[in-house]
């Protein structure tokens, strides 16, 4: 199960690679194509500068580059294939190369000292920081470093062609070039640090999310939302234990005669009724619905989480159910005790189970109803622990599969 759980991720995560490779993708042509439009604006108010147009159609490129691999992407996410690695380090080396290139331009014009420290030099940190959308450390990493190696070649190639002012002979310096190339590189780290821990949160996510739906898959549709939050919590432990729990049986009366002229379809669409809003009614006390049985089902109050008040929300749930539940005629019967709860089969299908005596007679106290015309009927432990006396004692009743009677009590 875990290694399937770790495919899945890996699937997953290589999706929401790609997502993020698009995203990325169409911040840097968004970037490019506004540069398009700012190097001509400062070219008009900085005449002495550069030639803007070189600087445009390189600009253009990277936008038509870009948008085109995020095309191929999209294509690829819908065939659900990866990129080659290569290709992904290829397509990281050709983007840090561009503030290179326009370096390279620049500095056929313009004093190579003032474009090595000019805005060209300053886009490698845009590739740099956009790096962290691959969420891959090596890839933003390898952009640093392309970076540093690129930058800190230009700058000693430039060096022989500086005139040796005081600040040229500073901005020259081996150690000053190397610093500043050193600074890119720990940025690509950085960067790759920060794309590493997306990538963890990311797992941790989807880790979560899994175990969820394995919460849920283990309890099927039975469990309340808030059942669910709590055994999320918990770490999802549903082993076997020995727990107190009330358990309540309802059935539909009479159901036989009932649906004997329905059609197959109307008599689902009778249960459904029914049983959605029985459904409603026991999670919002706190229980859970273990099994349907036909024309009935079995709940349980106090497991897998107990609230301490298990009893009476039983007892509330049951006086709900008799009240709204009107177009058809139920039976509920409640009784409390210690039983075993977990879940019981294999690890490829398994079923949450309440096993004990108590489960036996919340049954039988259920068909009591049919004997004393009734529709509630408790015993004597849960009615004890409940903040409720408006009962009709029946006294000492015999049940099938039992020796000793048991105290019985009509609340409706």
């Amino acid at each position: 199960m875990e290694e399937q759980g770790a495919r899945r991720f890996e699937a997953h995560l290589s999706r929401e690679i790609l997502h993020s490779e698009r995203l990325r993708m169409a911040i840097l042509a968004a970037v490019f194509a506004l540069v398009m439009v700012l190097v001509p604006f400062f070219a008009w108010l900085y005449p002495q500068g550069t030639d803007p147009y070189m600087a445009v159609a390189v600009a253009s490129a990277l936008v038509a580059y870009e948008l085109a691999v995020r095309h191929a992407i999209g294509r690829m996410l819908q065939r659900g294939r990866m990129p080659p690695v290569a290709l992904r380090y290829l397509n990281a080396a050709i983007e840090i190369s561009v503030p290179s290139l326009l370096i390279i331009l620049a500095a056929r014009q313009v004093e190579p000292v003032a474009v090595l420290q000019g805005p060209a030099a300053y886009l490698y940190a845009i590739f740099i920081i956009l790096s962290t959308l691959r969420l891959d450390f090596k890839l933003s990493a390898f952009t640093g470093a392309v970076a540093a190696m690129e930058f800190g070649v230009l700058s000693f190639r430039y060096v022989g062609d500086l005139d040796y002012s005081a600040t040229a002979a500073v901005l020259s310096a081996p150690a000053f070039i190397l610093a500043k190339a050193t600074v890119l590189f720990l940025s690509g780290v950085v960067a790759g640090l920060v794309a590493m821990q997306l990538r963890r949160r990311i797992g941790r996510t989807f880790r979560a999310v899994q175990e969820r739906e394995r919460v849920i898959s283990a309890f099927g549709q039975q469990v309340s939302p808030a059942i669910a939050d709590e055994l999320l919590r918990r770490g999802g432990e549903i082993a076997s234990r020995r727990s107190f729990v009330c358990v309540m049986f309802m059935d539909i009366r009479d159901f036989t005669p009932l649906v004997e002229n329905r059609s197959p379809e109307e008599i689902v669409a009778l249960q459904n009724e029914v049983f959605g809003a029985a459904i409603e009614v026991v999670n919002r006390h706190h229980g859970v619905i273990n099994q349907f049985l036909g024309d009935g089902f079995m709940a349980t109050f106090g497991a897998p989480i107990a609230t301490g008040d298990d009893c009476h929300n039983a007892l509330a749930a049951a006086r709900e159910l008799v009240a709204s539940i009107g177009r058809v005629r139920i039976g509920i019967g409640l009784h409390a005790g210690d039983v075993v709860t977990g879940n019981v089969g294999s690890a490829e299908r398994k079923q949450y189970s309440v096993t004990g005596n108590v489960v036996v007679l919340a049954s039988r106290i259920e068909q009591l109803n049919k004997e004393f015309d009734s529709q509630l009927l408790v015993s004597g432990e849960v009615l004890e622990r409940c903040r409720d006396h408006a009962a009709t004692p029946l006294g000492p009743v015999r049940v099938k599969g039992r020796e000793q009677p048991i105290e019985i009590f009509r609340l409706a």
